[in-house]
């Protein structure tokens, strides 16, 4: 706790929060009996509000493992949900709901497995439908689309991390105790652990008067070095892969509570919760300093560092990020929360250090987790296939001849639904912010009037990422669109006919 305590520790975190561009960090830890937590920077920026050990930020994917001890609570209780153990097949538990496309996945696919990541569905992240649209989804619906959306490997030959299939788990949830989620988490969880001030969605929160306590969410412009803020939005149809609202303070207790297995978390849901199912790591030599490759178990992240078990997660969604992790050998246990996606790297960093410096690594020794973080990241922003399509843009281009009205109109996918093809600025552009997370996608074409690469820019966050588009025609008309969403296989979109 030395390091915590130390009078150099509040200068490094500014120290990162600049680099990083973040503008608030908070962070709590407990090492035994003693805790200790702080803010740093500011909440918001206009107007200006320190960040605290009390603000509340979106823990997106931290809130994973909150879903995985709901599903733990309900494989407990033999009296009333004796039907519900970690190898039931899903089918069997929610009949008529739970359909997947493919043989045999339907009919296999567990409990376990939509806990770990391996049931051969990818991300499909896109096909979320939002508030922001005439018919939003929720957790039912979201489930009973699963039949639409196709599969791309063997049930349980590959980890394929899936937000999906934990809004399935909820719904899995709710349908056997008779409660909507959130209420399940408070009577189970926030309640008992005193967590007075976590809540499922911003818009519970503000309910429960804790408004100006909420975090704006942040994003960073590198061309006119400016931040761009926003309010956390309500997430419902992604309720359990995310939307937890949480301080450091209060998401303390929790993991404290799975650190010490204290009520409502006993030995049979702790080993339920930390049961290794899945490599994470797909390359063995694609690992940090001194660190084993990193297994799923069950909400959580599993991996040894320098002989030690480490356990977590961490969690990024527009405008923010947050990482919680303990070490059980040491007691040592620590929730880290920012207001920008980067956030999480800088929580990465700083839990590195601390469980560094308790276990006792001379400083000689000790990797420079900064540079390890960085070197992560460039490694992503020099992805060969985004440098390679940017070249395409700038050299191999060729003129649109086609009139844009061929391509114009309604297609429709039953698993991602409607996108509508427009014309703005004499170009090709879909308005997706009905998305969740929304956004739009402005076209560039690039050969044969079919094949295009795609703008990206995310409804809150901005930004230009890059996705591949391609049109079938017939008789001169655009008849199909196929989008490169989250997976390098197109998602084919027929024309809706009069429309």
């Amino acid at each position: 706790m030395d390091y915590i305590h130390s009078p150099n520790f509040p200068s490094h975190v500014e120290k990162l929060m600049k680099k990083y561009h973040v503008p608030g960090v908070a962070v709590a830890v407990i090492e035994g009996e003693r805790t200790f937590s702080a803010g740093y920077g500011l909440a918001s920026l206009d107007p200006p509000k320190p960040c605290t050990a009390d603000t509340l930020f979106d823990i997106a994917s931290s809130s994973k493992s909150l879903t995985a001890a709901s599903v733990g609570l309900l494989v407990r209780d033999n009296d009333k949900y004796p039907d519900v153990q970690y190898e039931s097949i899903m089918s069997n538990l929610l009949p008529d709901d739970f359909v997947m496309s493919g043989q045999g996945y339907t009919e296999g696919v567990t409990v376990d497995d939509i806990l770990s990541h391996r049931t051969g569905l990818p991300r499909h992240d896109e096909s979320f439908i939002g508030l922001r649209s005439a018919q939003p989804d929720d957790a039912r619906s979201v489930t009973r689309n699963l039949r639409n959306l196709a599969v791309t490997e063997p049930l349980r030959s590959k980890y394929q991390y899936n937000n999906i299939m934990y809004t399935v788990a909820t719904y899995l949830v709710e349908k056997k105790s008779g409660l909507a989620f959130a209420d399940f988490l408070q009577e189970h969880f926030f309640g008992p652990l005193e967590m007075h001030s976590t809540h499922l969605q911003p818009e519970r929160a503000r309910t429960f008067g804790l408004g100006d306590r909420i975090a704006l969410g942040y994003s960073w412009d590198k061309e006119s070095e400016r931040y761009t803020g926003f309010e956390p939005l309500d997430s419902p149809e992604a309720q359990g892969a995310g939307s937890i609202i949480t301080s450091v303070n209060d998401y303390i207790k929790w993991v404290k509570a799975m650190m010490n297995q204290e009520h409502p978390v006993d030995e049979e849901v702790y080993k339920g919760l930390t049961k290794m199912r899945t490599f994470a790591t797909q390359d063995a030599d694609n690992r940090d300093p001194f660190t084993s490759p990193v297994v799923y178990a069950a909400g959580l992240e599993i991996f040894y560092y320098r002989g030690h078990i480490v356990i977590g997660h961490d969690g990024s969604f527009s405008g923010f990020g947050s990482r919680h992790f303990f070490v059980p050998e040491f007691k040592l246990g620590g929730a880290i929360f920012g207001n920008a996606g980067n956030a999480g790297d800088i929580a990465t960093i700083l839990s590195r250090e601390l469980i560094d410096e308790v276990l006792g690594v001379p400083l000689s020794e000790r990797p420079d987790w900064d540079k390890v973080m960085t070197d992560e990241n460039l490694k992503y922003e020099n992805d060969p296939k985004e440098e390679e399509m940017r070249r395409v843009l700038r050299e191999d281009a060729q003129p649109q001849k086609m009139p844009l009205s061929a391509y114009t109109g309604e297609y429709w996918n039953p698993g991602y639904r409607g996108m509508t093809v427009e014309v703005k600025d004499n170009k090709l552009l879909i308005n997706a912010t009905d998305r969740s997370p929304g956004f739009s996608l402005t076209f560039d074409h690039i050969r044969e009037q079919t094949e295009y690469i795609a703008h990206l820019s995310e409804f809150q966050e901005g930004g230009d990422y890059l996705i591949r588009a391609k049109f079938m025609f017939e008789n001169d008309r655009a008849i199909k669109l196929g989008l490169e969403l989250g997976y390098d296989e197109f998602i084919w979109f027929g024309r809706v006919e009069g429309a």
